[in-house]
């Protein structure tokens, strides 16, 4: 069975990072709870461009649009399949649907979120 990734690049303000940090071991929680394979939520540290060869990468920052004080955090879930990923998912959405919405405005700017859906071709 070939592996399935869902993979989230999200901007936070870096005074938001502990309000953004709660929430991702709530989502860390509920979807390993429902079967996901693994979850990992990475705080950005280093987004110098890098050289490869006669060009230069395009950091992260640029690409999300970060601006001084925001982080960028790269954050991925591991599944069995997309189907897997699919099943997971609605269990996920279904507990959240019954939880009281929170006071607090999200600490990350959704609207610069950026998803996708990737399958493993190479794994190591």
């Amino acid at each position: 069975m070939d592996k399935y990734v869902d993979g989230f690049v999200l901007v936070v303000p870096a005074d938001k990072a502990d309000e953004y940090k709660k929430m991702a071991i709530m989502g860390r929680d509920a979807w390993m709870k429902h079967g996901a394979l693994a979850y990992y939520e990475c705080r950005s540290n280093d987004l110098k461009p890098q050289q490869m060869g006669d060009e230069a990468t395009r950091p992260f920052g640029e690409l999300a649009g970060a601006k001084d004080g925001e982080d960028i955090w790269f954050s991925f879930i591991i599944f069995k399949s997309k189907e897997h990923r699919d099943e997971v998912n609605a269990k996920v959405m279904a507990d959240m649907s019954a939880m009281p919405l929170p006071a607090e405005p999200m600490p990350a700017d959704m609207t610069r979120m950026a998803y996708g859906g990737f399958t493993v071709e190479v794994e190591g």
